[in-house]
């Protein structure tokens, strides 16, 4: 009876302390996913999920901002200007990827929407995958699946820089994008 009394905490340490060794065999299980998005003019692009990274096909050495919209949102509507300029001024440095919630948008309302709020020549999405693309980051950066909008997100070489939840000032993703870019 004494050394089954001994034994069972015995081997319940052992394999405690084998549980918690830091030597692991497997790499773990990372989250990945592939989203297909389309801009208004056709154009495909390939996002990249990696765990809580997420990289734009063609976005190497560039920053890339995925602003998550809606056209009826007057803070969204706002920062379309902003989102112009931003992209004249950084140009090919700065991908900004435009993904509408909506799901009855048309491409044409899509770029009559951009034109009227004076946004320039950023890209907009409007693709099926746009709503899980969407959940995906929110959800990565933990702001949850009822995340208010406009929410943008930079990413640099698919690593996540910072985010911004509803109005944001033109001078604070500017600043963010340069910081990134080391400018």
């Amino acid at each position: 009876m004494r050394f089954s009394t001994l034994l069972i905490p015995l081997l319940s340490v052992m394999f405690l302390f084998q549980g918690c060794s830091e030597e692991s065999t497997d790499e773990g299980i990372v989250s990945t996913a592939e989203f297909t998005l389309m801009d208004t003019q056709g154009k495909n692009y390939i996002v990249e999920k990696q765990g809580t990274n997420f990289t734009l096909e063609g976005g190497s050495d560039k920053v890339v901002l995925f602003d998550i919209f809606a056209t009826w949102c007057p803070p969204c509507q706002a920062e379309v200007k902003h989102l112009g300029n931003l992209q004249k001024k950084y140009g090919e440095d700065l991908i900004i990827m435009g993904i509408t919630i909506e799901e009855d948008k048309s491409n044409a309302e899509l770029e009559a929407f951009r034109e009227k709020y004076k946004g320039g020549e950023y890209l907009i999405s409007n693709k099926a995958d746009n709503q899980e693309l969407a959940r995906a980051i929110a959800s990565t950066i933990g702001v949850g699946q009822q995340f208010p909008i406009p929410l943008m997100v930079l990413y640099k070489n698919g690593t996540y820089v910072t985010h911004y939840a509803g109005a944001t000032q033109e001078e604070i993703i500017d600043h963010d994008i340069a910081q990134a870019l080391g400018k």
